[in-house]
């Protein structure tokens, strides 16, 4: 992890720094927006109006090297507007113009109040990396990243994700209201941004260069994770699989469990969150701090639970209460 591994990393802190100054009383949504974005997936948001998902999302824009796209979803949105579409010109040939989905840092805005077709051609572009209009394709950028946000309480006029295009997300993040302490410091920093002189934000620091991503990535791919590590995630998938083997509570809980991509996503997750603390091999405590963001998107639970109110971290409590690390 020598050479240029501490520049990188040094650069991706600083990166989760300055978000963090734009974004108060949010470190752990921040934290797991870095850490999908070095583990090179995608993020669904999932909060009240006003918690700053939007606000997040720009300011890692703001301070990254990237394009940023921002697509509104709305009922009436058509799949071309999201991937782009053939044009015909006046000399009569057709041109392929591109989508918003061609950009860097996607912000996917409402994410479920687009009907299904649209939703299936962003999570295609997130699942293959490229888009095919009228037999060619066109590959993304290969920085690419989409965040997605929804609401969790409007109903209405909404399309949920299938569970089967949850599944494209490496990590579902919820976000809470901040503390009483970090809501007066939110009100001063949009007080003093209000306040702020046109162009007085001219001095701002450089943007973090897109190289510095790669090579914290190259670096992550190098962090070693041992068997008792491995076997210890196989086995937080397996509970969600076969609950009956891990008590009552989980067995009338869960319906169905997580697919092979969550044992991917832990991989990855677990793996970046170690390099994010300095470290090149991944323990079991780095699995277990990215467990609910990367599973609990990719459990269904069965009907007891919503009728005793068990929600899924709380399964995943359970789930992670039960499994044991082999020593």
């Amino acid at each position: 992890m020598d050479g240029a591994g501490p520049s990188a990393r040094d650069a991706v802190r600083d990166l989760q720094d300055r978000i963090n100054q734009d974004i108060i009383g949010q470190e752990r949504v921040v934290e797991r927006i870095v850490v999908a974005l070095l583990a090179n997936g995608n993020v669904l948001l999932e909060g009240l109006p006003g918690l700053a998902k939007t606000r997040a999302i720009k300011s890692l824009s703001t301070n990254l090297e990237s394009d940023f796209s921002r697509i509104q979803f709305t009922p009436d949105l058509l799949p071309s507007d999201v991937t782009g579409g053939e044009i015909l010109r006046a000399d009569g040939q057709f041109e392929f113009r591109k989508g918003p989905v061609f950009g860097n840092l996607i912000l996917a805005d409402e994410i479920n109040r687009a009907p299904p077709k649209v939703q299936s051609a962003l999570l295609e572009a997130m699942e293959e990396r490229h888009v095919t209009v009228a037999g060619q394709r066109y590959d993304l950028p290969p920085l690419f990243m989409v965040l997605a946000t929804q609401n969790p309480i409007e109903q209405e006029g909404t399309y949920p994700l299938p569970e089967a295009q949850m599944d494209r997300f490496l990590m579902h993040v919820r976000i809470d209201y901040p503390s009483d302490a970090d809501e007066v410091k939110v009100m001063q920093l949009v007080r003093s941004e209000n306040a702020a002189k046109p162009g007085q934000s001219a001095g701002s620091p450089a943007k973090i260069p897109q190289k510095m991503i790669f090579d914290a990535r190259a670096e992550i791919d190098r962090v070693e994770t041992k068997n008792v590590v491995e076997t210890y995630m196989v086995g937080l998938i397996a509970a969600t699989r076969r609950p009956a083997e891990y008590g009552d509570h989980l067995k009338n809980w869960i319906a169905v469990g997580a697919s092979p991509r969550g044992s991917l996503a832990l991989d990855k997750c677990a793996r970046t969150y170690a390099w994010l603390q300095g470290r090149d091999y991944a323990t079991p405590e780095d699995v277990q701090a990215v467990a609910h963001d990367c599973l609990r998107h990719r459990i269904s639970l069965a009907y007891e639970a919503g009728a005793d109110g068990v929600s899924a971290d709380a399964v995943l409590d359970e789930v992670v209460k039960q499994v044991a690390v082999a020593v």
